[in-house]
């Protein structure tokens, strides 16, 4: 099998249709799209989500937090803790520990979130640092958002660039590699990439407006997101590829690479959907919290995912291994 996600329709057979509980406080259950499991605790629904960090060593304890903490964001809920499992390989060091959890705690300091728990010790069944990190948040019953909500005819907006995330892991994996094709400038802006990966901030603002659903961008980039939201909404989408945003760095770094930066890791962008007559509202809400945000296309009641490019519409298909794996 290739390194990465599960492909979504080996993923759908043998995992997700091999889950057989059903207890009625369960609201939203595991499915291709919906990153949260979420349930009713007396008024609230506690939100939960999980994630393994095994594309990156650089900055892996910071990368970690934000990635779960960004799940509970896009379903509208506020994080208050996380659980921390670390796996050391038999070369790990007490100093690299020691950074890692510097920045798991500065981290979630940051996000005024608790650490609850975890596991950690070495093993030789990982070749190099692995972090599953686990989120619980909370959100009142009715203000719940879930992917599969999302409508025909709403707009689709994404904030900051995409490729924040696979930018960040690539400059800083291959960073000899790279000394003496970026200029200082580049160098500088991939070092800061690093500080833009958490969404919690526009999962915040935008879920104040009503809007139908939440995803954030991680594997398989923007398109992987879009393909996910139409299938757990049962929707289809026509998007502009002219209007997505990508920064020139992402665009470079992925020429050199010879990756598609539409199918690059990209957490630290949010997908949101909403009725057209509120998408202005909430862009300029976004904009007053310095969260660039723009339309990138509208979903449509067919079950087709066209993508214009120069005025050519191309069908999108299900999202494969990431393109980060290519490079690392």
């Amino acid at each position: 099998m290739k390194i990465g996600k599960l492909p979504n329709d080996v993923l759908n057979d043998i995992v997700i249709n091999s889950i057989h509980n059903k207890r009625s406080e369960i609201l939203t259950r595991p499915e291709i799209g919906e990153d949260c499991a979420a349930f009713n605790i007396d008024k609230d629904t506690c939100v939960m989500s999980t994630d393994p960090i095994t594309g990156a060593i650089s900055n892996i304890g910071k990368i970690a937090v934000n990635v779960a903490l960004n799940d509970i964001a896009s379903s509208g809920a506020v994080a208050f803790g996380i659980m921390i499992n670390i796996l050391i390989p038999p070369n790990g060091t007490i100093e690299q520990l020691k950074i890692i959890m510097s920045d798991i705690n500065n981290t979630c300091d940051q996000l005024n979130v608790d650490i609850l728990g975890g596991h950690t010790e070495v093993t030789d069944a990982v070749t190099r640092y692995v972090i599953v990190s686990t989120a619980v948040g909370r959100v009142n019953k009715n203000k719940l958002i879930k992917t599969s909500d999302a409508n025909s005819g709403d707009s689709i907006l994404i904030t900051k660039n995409i490729g924040i995330e696979g930018t960040s892991i690539i400059i800083n994996e291959k960073k000899e590699y790279l000394k003496d094709i970026l200029n200082e400038e580049e160098k500088k802006e991939g070092s800061n990439l690093i500080n833009n990966l958490c969404v919690v901030n526009e999962g915040l603002i935008s879920s104040q407006f009503e809007i139908n659903s939440m995803h954030d961008i991680t594997e398989g980039g923007i398109l992987g997101a879009i393909w996910e939201v139409c299938h757990s909404s049962g929707l289809g989408a026509y998007i502009y590829k002219e209007q997505i945003p990508v920064s020139k760095l992402t665009k470079k770094i992925c020429k050199i690479f010879n990756i598609d930066y539409l199918k690059l890791i990209s957490s630290g962008s949010m997908l949101i959907t909403c009725k057209k007559s509120i998408k202005d509202k909430i862009i300029v809400e976004l904009e007053k919290a310095n969260i660039k945000c723009c339309e990138i296309g509208v979903l449509t009641s067919n079950k087709n995912i066209i993508m214009n490019t120069n005025g050519q519409d191309v069908v999108i298909s299900q999202p494969e291994s990431d393109e980060l794996y290519k490079v690392i």
